[in-house]
């Protein structure tokens, strides 16, 4: 149907599905950009629905007439994908240009070849006054009734009273137990990066300096990519010279433990000062790197600018939701637990340039969140002791 758009369109597209065999096809289809069908992003390779939802919006009239989507999916396309992901970007791309108009959450049971919960897109391309920038989720999953003689998976089907009370909760399109009403802005947040400091302690001793020989840098001098095989041996053996005489000279700094790198490169610098040895970044790095062991009672590492090295084992990401102040959250969240770390404003989003990425999910199951409290603990006992009881019955043990 290229080139063609509908009124409405119906999907119940398969949950789940590889597009690997279709991989070639589909890339070159999003290559072609706002001219192709997957301009927002490609989902992960073993789940296909969103691309079919892709699909469809391609078909929506890009005129004043107006288009209805509904496409029936598994709980996957709410949240798969991390900000910046596929997924993601495809859910930002339709909350952004406000076609998602209703998700109705279904019950389990309903097809007759998976009992999963399934949910039903409702998507528009001209929304009502009173229904633009807002997506309302409607909770239907315990409106059901069962079959009198079950089909494969299928035990549950919609009655007649119930569909029409579904559809009246989409038409009505006010709040309730079983309606909710969120601004598009509501499912969206920031990823942002969060760094601690690199703290390590540094010794020259066997067993560091034996780490040399697991270092690229170090290993490479005695690695030689001559043809010639005499040139080949002669530069790797000069190589393994210069290997020892940097042990030597790294066995010539005083014993003991260092706990501030700025006090041990000195000893490094001077060390090699008097061995007249001069040596480049990657096998300083390098050297540096096998003869120390992180140390959170050491000082802070810093670059030549005076700024701390981030340790990346300590990395995290702070989820921050979408409409709230950063650095505000931070201070408020992370800063209380971990007082030097700090926000790496170079982590942004590349459609407006600013910290952290933006991502979209919808939790709906979060949404309609119930807190049943645990039955009392005398109650629980009573249970265990009946249970323990009849086991020990069932063995002959009373």
């Amino acid at each position: 149907f290229a080139g063609k758009h509908f009124d409405y369109i119906f999907s119940n597209p398969p949950y789940g599905k590889k597009w690997s065999y279709d991989e070639a096809f589909i890339k070159e289809e999003a290559k072609r950009g706002e001219a192709g069908r997957f301009a927002a992003g490609l989902p992960g390779i073993s789940d296909g629905q969103l691309l079919f939802l892709q699909h469809m919006i391609s078909k929506m009239h890009k005129d004043k007439n107006r288009t209805r989507i509904a496409v029936v999916f598994n709980g996957s396309p709410l949240f798969n994908g991390d900000a910046g992901e596929g997924e993601s970007e495809i859910r930002r791309w339709i909350m952004e240009n406000d076609w998602l108009d209703t998700i109705i959450g279904l019950p389990n049971q309903l097809f007759y070849n998976t009992g999963i919960y399934t949910y039903i897109w409702i998507l528009c391309n001209r929304k009502d006054a009173d229904r633009r920038g807002k997506v309302a989720l409607i909770d239907a999953r315990n409106m059901f009734v069962k079959m009198g003689k079950s089909l494969g998976d299928k035990r549950n089907e919609i009655s007649p009273e119930q569909i029409k009370e579904i559809t009246e909760l989409y038409l009505g399109n006010k709040e309730n137990g079983r309606v909710k009403i969120f601004n598009s802005a509501d499912f969206a947040y920031r990823k942002v990066q969060i760094e601690r400091p690199l703290r390590l302690n540094f010794k020259v001793s066997e067993e560091r300096l034996a780490r040399l020989d697991e270092q690229t840098a170090f290993r490479n001098m005695a690695v030689s990519k001559k043809k010639n095989p005499n040139e080949r041996k002669k530069r790797e053996e000069a190589g393994k010279k210069e290997q020892e005489k940097i042990r030597s000279i790294l066995k010539t700094i005083k014993s003991g433990l260092f706990k501030d790198w700025k006090l041990f490169e000195e000893e490094i610098d001077e060390a090699l000062k008097k061995a007249d040895f001069k040596m480049k970044a990657p096998l300083r790095k390098a050297i540096f790197k096998a003869l120390s062991e992180k140390d959170e009672t050491a000082e802070i590492v810093r670059d030549s600018k005076g700024n701390p090295e981030p340790d990346t084992d300590l990395r995290d990401y702070e989820y921050i939701p979408y409409g709230e102040d950063i650095h505000k959250y931070f201070d408020r969240e992370v800063k209380p637990y971990a007082p030097d770390a700090w926000i790496d404003e170079k982590y942004t989003d590349s459609k407006d340039n600013k910290i952290g990425r933006v991502g979209y999910e919808i939790n709906f199951n979060r949404h309609f969140y119930k807190y049943r409290p645990p039955r009392p603990l005398e109650e629980i006992d009573r249970d265990i002791k009946a249970v323990v009881k009849e086991i020990l019955k069932m063995l002959g043990g009373e």
